[in-house]
């Protein structure tokens, strides 16, 4: 095993493997709370039109915690820089079609992990706007108006992340303690002023019939969402201690924890604010807090909101860039993507390009680029790694399976109905952007394998 100066573990590609289990739950809980509850809650809650729609985070932690055991057996068996490529080109990697497989993914990633990012810039900028007024209006004159600010969020981000990963590590604890601190007072608060009106239930609420199921679906698509970051640990594999424990611990505890937050937190927002002007606002957090202690507290308290964007967006990005860069440094991918800065050891061109792509969808509708970021993702990546591990099991015995998930294979056919529900209620709209995706992907593999034949 190689050694850095430091004397801590080092990768192959000369990362160093400085992040315990502290540091790996505390990347994945930046990347899950973030500002996407904050953001999400009013559309979430307007789905299914009613307080009901709490059922919608009880699926969806259910459907994440079965896909969160795929990630954790995938993870602990094949730790590695990458995530969900590393695993689906080591397991269809020596079939006929296994470069398109990696490729694609790679591919639809660039697109669904730059709006998912992008949806956290945008986001944020309502909750700004509530705080700093007269700053976000004077924008509006521009081309582009207050947007062209996330695009100036992303460029300090990305600029945080150019610095080696032991400092990064110790600096997403303390940005999650920040995280924490957010939802706990919301929690704290919501619960000493808790209304039990507010829940009433509309007429009809639980009639089973198709209304019910595409609210369901657009409900639990939202939650998914809010959900999203319980595998970025496995992004970072090659740079974990010991992962086949860290790596299914984080995974697992991140979405207990979460889920708990993210229940307990949806319920003390409908308590304090009624859930007919809730699904209305555009800034719920502040919108509550200002309810419960005025606006003074409520802009302090909405500058700690922008303090967890800020959190989320580091986390998601560091995450995230280390995907493209390991599949350029196998040659699935252009090569300029494995670049790696000689002293910081970072992967520079591919944060340049991720900044670039969510700066553009900086630019789209909110509600948009978050149906996209999810369904986009589905069929390659969430489905497609459901099927590797079938095939792990079943055809491929030289890999060694240190976490095994319990009750298999419940768990993932769970998981692959869950994600199959996602994509059928979700708007056509979005399934079509979808298969856009994949169908575009296919056409620059091919092109790019082609010119690589034609130069050699």
């Amino acid at each position: 095993m190689e050694l850095d100066e430091a004397g801590n573990s080092a990768s192959p590609q000369g990362m160093e493997r400085s992040l315990g289990l502290l540091q790996a739950i505390s990347l994945n809980i930046a990347n899950m709370v973030g500002i996407g509850p904050f953001i999400t809650i009013p559309a979430f809650i307007a789905a299914m039109e009613g307080p009901q729609a709490m059922i919608a985070w009880g699926l969806a932690a259910l459907l994440v915690l079965c896909d969160g055991l795929v990630w954790s057996e995938l993870g602990a068996a094949l730790p590695g820089s990458g995530g969900s490529y590393h695993f689906l080109k080591t397991v269809f990697g020596p079939m006929r079609f296994g470069r398109v497989v990696p490729f694609l993914f790679i591919w639809q990633f660039l697109i669904s992990g730059a709006l998912e990012m992008a949806s956290g810039y945008i986001g944020a900028l309502n909750y700004l706007k509530y705080a700093a007024p007269k700053w976000t209006g004077a924008w509006e004159s521009y081309p582009g108006g207050d947007r062209w600010i996330a695009v100036g969020a992303v460029v300090l981000v990305t600029a945080l992340l150019c610095q080696r990963i032991g400092k990064i590590g110790w600096l997403s604890v303390f940005m999650t303690a920040g995280t924490l601190l957010t939802v706990l007072l919301v929690i704290v608060a919501g619960l000493f002023h808790l209304d039990p009106s507010h829940f009433a239930l509309p007429e009809n609420a639980f009639r089973l019939d198709q209304r019910f199921a595409t609210g369901l679906g657009a409900a639990m698509l939202i939650a998914i969402y809010d959900y999203l970051g319980y595998y970025n640990i496995c992004h970072l594999g090659e740079e974990v201690r010991d992962p086949a424990r860290t790596i299914p611990r984080a995974i697992i505890g991140s979405v207990i924890v979460i889920a708990l937050i993210y229940w307990t937190m949806n319920l003390c927002i409908i308590g304090v604010i009624p859930w007919q002007e809730a699904m209305q606002s555009k800034n719920i957090a502040a919108d509550f807090m200002e309810r419960l202690f005025g606006r003074p507290w409520a802009v302090a308290f909405t500058w700690l909101i922008l303090w967890t964007a800020m959190a989320c967006m580091f986390s998601i990005t560091l995450g995230y860039s280390r995907i493209p860069f390991a599949a350029a440094r196998s040659g699935d991918f252009f090569k300029p993507f494995g670049y790696l800065h000689p002293t910081g050891g970072y992967p520079l061109i591919s944060l340049l390009v991720l900044a670039a792509l969510t700066s553009i969808f900086c630019f789209f509708e909110l509600g948009d680029v978050i149906a996209a970021a999810v369904c986009v993702r589905i069929v390659v990546q969430f489905l497609g790694q459901i099927v590797a591990l079938d095939w792990i099991r079943r055809h491929r015995p030289e890999i060694k399976l240190p976490f095994r998930m319990w009750f298999y294979p419940v768990p993932s056919l769970v998981a692959a109905a869950g994600w199959i529900f996602v994509l059928a209620t979700a708007q056509s709209r979005v399934l079509i952007l979808s298969l856009l995706v994949v169908l575009s992907g296919l056409a620059i593999f091919w092109l790019w394998k082609t010119r690589s034949s034609v130069a050699a």
